[in-house]
């Protein structure tokens, strides 16, 4: 009698954590199945980053036109508004610095149970495939999606290469994304690039495209969104290339026409160049 009351325990609570998996992930994931992520975790290993010195002015604005919000638990206590109403992305990994010896050497920082007190909609970590700490940050996100699952929260792979830009080809990104999916994540950001259709096409979960360094010109980011959407992806994680720009509002606007009223890019720059107009 007590075995089949276990069972039957383990039962409901399995249905119950995977209504909450697949309710945290509709936040995540807008009806038209696209998303415009946000990060501003960039000070987890860069410090305070131009035009993120204060985040919380940074994000003012451009809350409104997020899907969600990729942050850590310091900057969300400290600059994000308790009342607000976009999800969170609570990143869970670091320990190194841009100054420090090696970037991969990623441990995880904060546990699932702030997440949970955080009342975050998903976690995320990165993982350096190839490098010095493969093992170790693939273990990290073994061991963070076991105890995610308990509690029906989604795990985004953030596909990272460090200081190793060149990295970024098709065969490299794609072996990443599907070891981060065979690992368990819910969602995998990657970056964009040439035959990224051979990236999408190969991961059994959604991808969103990473934006990277601030590009040259804005129609350069709308180019690789636009295209990158066209080849399957789900939508961007995209922040210093909106947040670096000199009229952020406008160019969160034309990136969120590529993803969700699907835009051409020329289109989208003449929405960013219009939008620029107005103060």
């Amino acid at each position: 009698m007590l075995k089949f009351m276990v069972i039957s325990l383990i039962f409901k609570r399995r249905i119950f954590m995977d209504w909450g998996m697949k309710n945290r992930l509709s936040q995540l994931i807008k009806s038209d199945g696209k998303c415009l992520f946000m990060p501003i975790d960039h000070g987890y290993f860069l410090g305070p980053t131009s035009k993120l010195e204060k985040p919380g002015e940074t994000i003012k604005p451009l809350l409104q036109y997020s899907d969600a919000l990729f942050v850590t638990r310091g900057v969300l206590r400290a600059c994000v508004p308790p009342d607000n109403s976009i999800p969170i992305i609570l990143r869970v990994s670091g320990g190194t610095s841009v100054v420090g010896k090696d970037l991969a050497n990623e441990g995880i920082t904060t546990s699932i149970k702030e997440a949970v007190r955080l009342n975050v909609s998903a976690v995320g970590l990165s993982v350096f495939i190839g490098s010095a700490y493969e093992h170790q940050t693939l273990m990290n996100l073994s061991n963070l999606v076991n105890e995610a699952e308990e509690y029906g929260i989604p795990v985004m792979a953030v596909t990272a290469v460090g200081k190793e830009l060149e990295k970024r080809d098709a065969r490299y990104l794609a072996l990443c994304c599907r070891i981060a999916a065979e690992l368990g994540a819910k969602v995998v950001k990657t970056y964009w690039c040439e035959n990224f259709d051979k990236v999408v096409n190969s991961c059994p979960v959604p991808v969103v495209i990473a934006g990277g360094p601030k590009t040259e010109t804005e129609l350069e980011v709308l180019e690789f969104v636009h295209d990158g959407m066209q080849r399957g992806a789900i939508g961007v994680n995209l922040g210093r290339n909106i947040w670096q720009n000199q009229h952020p509002v406008a160019m969160i606007k034309a990136i969120r026409a590529v993803i969700h009223e699907n835009a051409s890019a020329k289109e989208a720059n003449k929405i960013y160049e219009s939008e620029k107009k107005k103060k």
